[in-house]
């Protein structure tokens, strides 16, 4: 129920935003997951990741501000590609 819920909340035009739930973004933009992997971020199965934001996950993984909209810019990059 959870994962249907989060599923309705994005539309395909819907931009990622650092405010956006990790859940939401696997869910929705799973092409996306690897950016993160990239970013040495690999605890997309916490059970955290269903509410926390990804700017939350982020910070948690010592990335800095300008780290995070680097990496949001890429995340949008990689979703319009596709």
């Amino acid at each position: 129920l959870i994962l249907r819920k989060m599923k309705q909340n994005i539309t395909k035009e819907t931009k990622i935003t650092k405010e956006m739930k990790i859940g939401e973004l696997m869910i929705n933009y799973p092409q996306a997951v690897e950016v993160l992997f990239e970013e040495g971020i690999h605890c997309l199965g916490c059970g955290a990741a269903h509410f926390e934001s990804l700017e939350d996950g982020l910070t948690a993984h010592g990335k800095s501000e300008k780290e995070i909209e680097e990496i949001v810019k890429k995340l949008n990059k990689v979703v319009s590609n596709n």
